[in-house]
């Protein structure tokens, strides 16, 4: 880890002392003394009382130094000698400046990082102290002694401090170095599919390095995890080992410090931030910035199996895909035209964005098809304590007491968050019924884990079976999803059915579980923004069932759905579903006796996201097919339709333009019609001239002329 990589990671703690380091250099002579007179004082004040549990010979001797230049420094600040000092001396008391602020810095990370941290950095922070101390060697080598006017208990210090700087060495302290390897010791173990011996990883984690309880754990696995983040994999050990260490650590975070914590303070255990999205946002605990590299230019959504196409750029699979399927021949980034349609899988970057969602904690499972990336797979050692740890887990879920159980449901909920390896074993094991059980409790945060987890371990396919035909499991869900504790478990509960209705088979059934879509559309009509994404979402999976068509509409679903068609956020939706529903006479006839659906849909052709217009006019069109003549002729006479199809036949995707060309077809047949009866109708023209006529339907007079591409 360079010496940029310690100041860029302890410049993120706010320390006190921060301006008086980063103060301007260039200052007056007697200014100047009396700046690193202060900030050398404030130094030794600081550390010499702390008491440093690695690295304290190092640590001890870098602060002997700084005592020794505060020496200098006092005596220079108090004679007349220190106001008219060698151009020379004030080089290299300006290079004395940044030293002692790096020392700071080294001195902080010391003592604010945490044990098994800085064990895992023994070589590279040792190495960082010999760095200083060769910097304190070079200043006191050019300091021009003879120069300035010093007394001679002042010079012998002085001259003392230069000779010990020349012959020391690096300094690794043998102790530390013996428990470095010893930690290590257990990486190896579990690496071999060895468990480590209770009474050992007991007497290293408690004995020797003092972790006392379970609250120092945690920080000290929460610090690691950190570190992961922060060094962004250019740190050793590399980031597979540390997460090995982490898994380790958070086994015996179980296993030496039991599962009892204080009731109440699991009241307010991972009380989460505001989030938004649906299934793998939700699961990303905190927001995080997705770096720009990730994200697909056109979905600008996280890339699950980033391609490369011919002109070298990277998108989505499943969004190029669609670009291409739609027709279109160019490069949507650069609008090349494309010389080939092969899609070539982007491995290295998919590799990079498995690690950043390893570190933040964000599930991300490439699909089946998608190449095997080995250098970014989970090393043995974490799968293995991963493994010991969910059987310490579910045997707690299984006889603990409530609050075992709420911890253990809250640590199986972190485990299924990353990686399918921990989401199949962790299901394997016997997790579900056990997680079945909670879901039921009267402790809201015992609820709220446990659905929580039943969603992160859903995200595995194999997992889905597993949930469905575990007996009384859906109908738990749906029950947290009417009545939860908490306004999250509601919310995690809808979007448990929309992980589970991905399975066509499930549909039906999520469906026609009692009071499953009214919940949905309960949480629709008055959720959160997240709880009604959530929702709307679930409920277009369950649109995509024609046998399910019925059931939307005896639910309310389908009024719920209109309503939705004017609220930012859920409204592409909440058309896609209506295109979904009128697609069946019952559907059609359902949607048509809303008063607010065509002006509804009408808009979301208007101010609609793409994939929005083209549900919008898909909707539209079946609505004309099979709604009846009564929402035919209210579609017919809306008057902001021409322009809106207009639009479309130019500038929407290419099922938009073919469902927009269809649509105007249906005024030809309209005009057709009205000619046939002698009354005057729709004019339409394709690519050939036609002749506009203006038209009526009903008592409204339009005058309507649409180009219909070719397509």
């Amino acid at each position: 880890m360079a010496a940029a990589t310690i100041v860029s990671s302890l410049r993120r703690r706010k320390s006190p002392y921060l301006q008086a380091f980063l103060a301007p250099v260039d200052l007056a002579d007697g200014a100047l003394i009396q700046t690193l007179t202060s900030v050398s004082a404030k130094l030794v004040s600081g550390f010499s009382s702390k008491s440093f549990f690695f690295q304290r010979k190092n640590c001890r001797s870098l602060i002997r130094k700084i005592e020794l230049f505060l020496v200098l420094l006092e005596y220079l600040r108090d004679s007349v000698s220190g106001s008219n000092l060698p151009s020379t001396a004030l080089l290299c008391f300006k290079e004395m400046h940044l030293l002692l602020y790096r020392s700071k810095i080294l001195l902080d990370y010391c003592a604010q990082s945490s044990k098994l941290w800085l064990l895992l950095q023994n070589h590279s922070i040792s190495g960082h102290f010999h760095d200083l101390n060769q910097e304190i060697s070079t200043l006191l080598d050019v300091f021009p002694m003879k120069d300035v006017e010093l007394s001679e208990d002042v010079r012998e210090q002085i001259e003392l401090l230069r000779k010990q700087a020349r012959e020391s060495n690096l300094y690794i302290d043998k102790d530390d170095e013996a428990l470095h390897v010893h930690f290590f010791s257990f990486l190896d173990e579990f690496e071999k599919g060895k468990i480590p011996n209770p009474v050992e990883l007991q007497l290293f984690f408690v004995d020797r390095l003092g972790i006392k309880d379970v609250h120092s754990c945690r920080a000290e696995i929460d610090f690691l995890e950190q570190q992961i983040v922060i060094n962004e994999g250019d740190v050793e050990p590399t980031a597979p080992v540390l997460h090995g260490f982490v898994a380790i650590t958070r086994y015996c975070r179980f296993m030496v410090y039991g599962f009892e914590e204080d009731e109440l303070q699991l009241l307010f255990v991972n009380r989460k931030k505001p989030r938004k999205g649906l299934i793998s946002q939700e699961i990303a605990e905190t927001f995080v910035t997705i770096p720009k590299d990730f994200c697909c230019p056109i979905s600008l959504d996280l890339m699950g199996d980033p391609v490369i196409i011919s002109t070298g750029q990277t998108y989505d699979r499943s969004s190029i895909s669609r670009w291409m399927e739609e027709g279109h021949g160019t490069c949507p980034k650069t609008g090349q035209m494309l010389v080939h349609n092969r899609l070539i899988s982007n491995r290295a970057l998919r590799n990079l964005i498995f690690q950043w969602c390893t570190a933040h904690g964000i599930p991300y499972d490439p699909p089946d098809s998608a190449e095997s990336f080995p250098a970014a797979l989970p090393t043995r050692a974490a799968l293995e304590a991963n493994r010991a740890t969910t059987k310490l887990l579910i045997q707690q879920l299984a006889d603990g007491s409530l609050g075992a159980k709420t911890v253990a449901a809250q640590e199986i909920r972190l485990l299924a968050k990353t990686g399918k390896e921990n989401r199949a074993f962790i299901a394997e094991a016997g997790a579900i019924p056990h997680l079945l059980k909670l879901l039921s409790s009267q402790n809201p945060v015992a609820q709220e884990n446990s659905v929580t987890a039943m969603l992160n371990l859903s995200i595995y396919e194999k997992n889905k079976i597993r949930i469905i035909d575990e007996e009384g499991c859906l109908a738990s869900i749906v029950k947290v999803l009417l009545f939860g504790h908490t306004t999250d478990a509601r919310e995690n509960a809808a979007a448990t059915l929309f992980s589970l209705s991905a399975v066509h088979d499930y549909k039906k059934r999520i469906a026609h579980e009692d009071r499953a879509v009214e919940a949905l559309v309960g949480l629709l009509r008055l959720g959160t923004p997240r709880g009604k994404k959530d929702a709307v979402t679930a409920l277009y999976n369950l649109s995509t069932h024609v046998e399910n068509c019925t059931r939307m509409i005896e639910t309310g679903a389908v009024t719920a759905l209109v309503g939705a068609l004017s609220q930012e956020g859920v409204a592409e939706e909440a058309a896609g579903s209506l295109a979904l529903i009128v697609r069946q006479a019952t559907g059609a006839e359902a949607v048509g006796r809303e008063d607010m659906a065509v002006a509804g849909l009408l808009g979301m052709m208007r101010c609609g996201t793409p994939k929005g217009k083209e549900n919008a006019v898909a909707a539209l069109l079946e609505l004309c097919r099979r709604g009846g003549p009564a929402a035919s002729e209210k579609i017919l006479k809306a008057p902001a339709l021409v322009g809106l199809l207009q639009m479309l036949l130019f500038n929407g995707t290419k099922r938009a333009r073919r469902k927009a060309a269809s649509l105007a077809r249906v005024f030809q047949r309209c005009e057709n019609a009205a000619l046939h009866f002698g009354g005057v109708g729709y004019s339409l023209s394709g690519n050939s001239a036609a002749d506009r006529e203006p038209s009526i339907v009903g008592d409204v007079s339009v005058h309507m002329s649409i180009s219909v591409p070719v397509l």
